[in-house]
């Protein structure tokens, strides 16, 4: 791989003696990861059903390694949503923060959705995730794998950093930012971040993060915590964005959190800072451990007087039909509000306050559209509950050929009561269909089908 010239001049800098370590590594293969989901499925099942899975990644309990040659994305497993395909160094940011079940979580830069969704793993379904992207057709993107996922408690927003947080101050116990970067810990991953780099470089990408961590502060909650992280080795955009942010914010302190194997820690010595805290920052290398370059570092806010919010009451009254079908449904206590948007109906999380003038995407868990006389479920409701929660499933293993015609939006055969049923592979749901007289009619998702 040809590198740019000022990238390997400032490695060679750095790195000294590491650097042929460091340049050999652009001539051998990456890792891949992958990671299960923890909505849907535990440690022990996920090693028992998941053949391809070949070690632990140290630094995120819910990570493995797997054999790069397999194709785990064409495997319906992937598309009941048991796991998410990552990047291993990728998984350290959401792994470092601190996130318990019933906090109020931002991942401010959240598309296509790894973090996100490894955020609504900590939550457990329990508290608010709202998961933001700039651009809007990536926020779309969010959205699937999100639903993908079964999260019930994510907002989902398209916004500027700065008009969120002029709704938003104080609001977030945890604020993950996985800023936009020059990328250059992706080179070997991506080639096309090498035009980028080259097209943009670090002193553009400082600039950026700067302003996004310049908002993302104000809607922290003192005693809060917050997660930067980016996918380059530069140290303008590393130490050099966290020490202008402990210059620009004094309420915050540097937090280390915990070690591995291979990790490097943060040189403020390459910024000519005095700053030491910067130490307990983390960097990930790609020729001392098994993933791309990364580095990450966790703030916390002193404690101070919070913001108090209040929580969603109204709650919209529900179709006949609407609430027949979702009274089947027996869906955890999300302590969410209905609402319809459009002849849609959501849960909203009582937690999220009202955004207007916020571009929203979606908000809170689509549960389906009100039509005439009838109610349609939807995809992510049918992601969002086990097989236990609904009294009408067909039932289908991993070997039965139906499972790709289902999957591929087929018409097909299949037992049960006539009318709308949850689809499952080995017991976990797929999406929705309706029989009648033991044929089904396909209601998987069109821009979810197998290809």
């Amino acid at each position: 791989m040809k590198l740019p010239v000022s990238f390997e001049e400032t490695m060679k800098q750095c790195l000294g003696s590491e650097w042929p370590d460091f340049k050999k590594t652009y001539e051998e293969i990456g890792y891949s990861g992958i990671r299960y989901n923890s909505l849907k499925i535990d440690r022990e099942t996920f090693l028992s059903v998941s053949p391809d899975v070949l070690e632990e990644v140290p630094w995120c309990s819910t990570g493995f390694y797997y054999d790069g040659s397999s194709q785990p994305a064409k495997h319906p497993y992937y598309h009941a949503g048991l796991y998410y395909i990552q990047e291993p160094s990728a998984m350290l940011p959401a792994s470092l923060l601190p996130v318990e079940p019933g906090d109020k979580v931002l991942d401010l830069c959240a598309a296509p959705g790894g973090k996100s969704t490894q955020l609504a793993g900590k939550l457990q379904g329990k508290g608010l995730l709202v998961s933001n992207d700039i651009s809007v057709s990536r926020a779309r993107a969010l959205v699937k794998n999100l639903e993908m996922a079964g999260v019930t408690n994510a907002v989902i927003i398209s916004e500027k950093p700065e008009k969120l947080a002029a709704k938003l101050p104080g609001f977030f116990d945890k604020i993950l930012v996985d800023a936009p970067c020059s990328g250059e810990g992706m080179f070997r991953k991506n080639p096309q971040m090498v035009k980028d780099y080259e097209e943009h470089g670090p002193a553009y990408y400082a600039n950026l993060q700067k302003e996004i961590l310049n908002e993302a502060v104000k809607m922290l909650k003192p005693g809060g915590y917050l997660l930067y992280s980016t996918c380059t080795f530069s140290p303008e955009e590393d130490e050099g964005t966290a020490a202008w942010l402990l210059e620009q914010e004094p309420s915050l302190k540097i937090i280390d959190s915990f070690s591995f194997e291979g990790r490097a820690n943060g040189r403020p010595d390459w910024i000519g800072s005095k700053e030491m805290s910067l130490i307990s920052a983390y960097r990930m290398w790609p020729h001392r451990l098994k993933g791309e370059g990364h580095f990450a570092v966790l703030f916390q806010k002193e404690d101070g007087a919070s913001v108090t919010y209040p929580e969603r009451k109204r709650s919209r009254r529900l179709t006949d039909e609407a609430g027949e079908f979702l009274n089947r449904i027996r869906l955890e206590d999300q302590g969410g509000v209905y609402e319809e948007i459009g002849g849609k109906l959501y849960l909203v999380p009582k937690q999220m306050p009202e955004l207007k003038g916020i571009r929203i995407v979606r908000s809170g868990l689509y549960l389906g559209d009100i039509k005439k006389k009838r109610f349609e479920p939807s995809q992510a409701l049918a992601m969002a509950v086990k097989k236990e929660q609904y009294d009408a499933c067909v039932l289908l293993s991993l070997d039965d050929e139906r499972v790709i015609r289902y999957l591929k939006g087929e018409t097909m055969e299949a037992e049960g009561p006539d009318g709308i049923v949850l689809v499952c592979v080995d017991g976990y749901p797929l999406g929705w269909g309706k029989l009648n007289c033991g044929r089904l009619k396909n209601k998987y998702a069109v821009s979810w089908r197998w290809m």
